[in-house]
């Protein structure tokens, strides 16, 4: 009688968690730092992927103008200046740069490496420089493999975008707003990872990033 009375127990303290999560922690989550307005707004990119959904936006404010903010932008990618977040996670291990580097620029139809491996990129779908940088990574599931999306869809694939939109605020600052369109098939399993592991990642790493641009792009930077 103990043994399920502790069993219901922890059941109930599980649900509870749970829907703690989704009803409160989850919303928050994907809309980190965003405005009802900027949520509700539309953005350059909004349909770009077949049968996407647009995602919730995050948000944050860089003192510094857009014109300042695009470079360190520009320069991303994981065989350049890094990503700015956890880089032990997405960037091998080696620490992102603190200093711009003029080479690194980007443009619309390129490719900047996404991991260590030379075989995973983002395609750079659209760079307009200062006001927006969409990286799309179309890829096969389970293999991670990237295909091309002008061509037919695999059984079994992602195909997402990683948006940045700046905004330019008064007193020479930037709102950096980060969101983007999804589509992945099957649709259900796809949700429920989402929901339990990527969705908390994106959060974890975007986050990161969102303090690491501030301290660079801010009037008084951190020493290296």
């Amino acid at each position: 009688m103990r043994g399920r009375l502790r069993r219901c127990a922890g059941l109930a303290g599980l649900a509870s968690a749970v829907a703690a999560y989704a009803l409160v922690f989850r919303p928050l989550m994907l809309t980190w730092g965003a405005t009802e307005a900027e949520n509700a707004a539309t953005y350059p990119g909004d349909d770009l992927v077949e049968g996407g959904e647009r995602q919730p936006v995050m948000a944050t404010t860089l003192d510094a103008p857009p014109s300042e903010v695009w470079p360190w932008l520009a320069q991303m990618g994981c065989d350049r200046a890094g990503f700015y977040s956890w880089d032990r996670l997405d960037n091998g291990g080696r620490p992102s740069a603190r200093e711009l580097n003029p080479d690194w620029a980007v443009a619309t139809g390129d490719r900047i490496r996404s991991t260590t491996k030379s075989d995973h990129w983002f395609d750079v779908a659209l760079a307009d420089p200062p006001h927006t940088l969409i990286l799309r990574a179309p890829m096969v599931l389970p293999s991670g493999r990237m295909f091309d999306p002008a061509t037919e869809s695999p059984e079994s694939f992602s195909d997402s975008t990683w948006a940045f939109h700046l905004r330019e605020l008064p007193g020479g600052r930037t709102r950096l707003i980060v969101g983007g369109v999804a589509r992945a098939e099957p649709r259900l399993p796809n949700e429920v990872s989402a929901w339990l592991f990527w969705e908390p990642v994106h959060w974890v790493m975007q986050t990161k990033q969102f303090r690491e641009l501030r301290r660079r792009t801010g009037k008084s930077q951190s020493p290296a």
